[in-house]
This record gives C-alpha cells, sequence and structure tokens, in this order.
C-alpha cells in the first residue's frame, strides 16, 4: 500500500506531531515500506495453524515472568502524591483534543 503526503499529514494531525517537509518525506517512505510488509504478511497461508493463546512457556521451563503475588494496592494519596497537578482524586492532563 502506498501512502500519500495528505494521509501522513493527517495522521501526523491526530498524533498531534508537528513534522518538517524532510520529516513529512522519511515517513510517508517508512510507514508506505511498514504497510507493504503487512501485506506480505497477509498473503501467507495460515489455514490449518492452531492459533497460539500463550506464546510464554511453562513456568517451571524458563522462568520469564516474576510470580503473581497478591499485594496492598495504593491509597488514592499515594498514587497522586508525584502527579504535577491533581484535582478531585484524580491526575489532571492538558487538554490535547480541541474538538
Amino acid at each position: 500500500m502506498q501512502l500519500t503526503e495528505t494521509q501522513v499529514r493527517y495522521v501526523a494531525k491526530l498524533a498531534n506531531l508537528h513534522l518538517t517537509d524532510e520529516e513529512l518525506g522519511r515517513m510517508t517512505h517508512d510507514l508506505g515500506s511498514i504497510l507493504g510488509h503487512m501485506d506480505e504478511l497477509a498473503k501467507i497461508d495460515t489455514e490449518g495453524i492452531e492459533p497460539m493463546s500463550q506464546v510464554l512457556f511453562p513456568e517451571e521451563e524458563t522462568a520469564t515472568l516474576r510470580s503473581d503475588v497478591e499485594r496492598e494496592s495504593f491509597t488514592n494519596e499515594e498514587a497522586l502524591s508525584n502527579a504535577p497537578v491533581s484535582g478531585a482524586g484524580y491526575f489532571k492532563v492538558p487538554r490535547v483534543i480541541e474538538k
């Protein structure tokens, strides 16, 4: 799939990115290349391949994750203690969507 600069500008605007003309050209090429690879992957015949629900090995083979141990949660005050701005028990963040 070939992307146009207009499409890349639209996606950049949605992501609140300000791209220079050089970056726009590079992103158009790079994103088009990524989508081309995705198109190639979509052509692979996966008929008869069982879906995988878990890619990790059982814990006795390789312990890739820590054990899931229940522990006490943070209080609301602890969670907000390092927030730059908070109010009414929530984190306050700058508005990013203008619509």
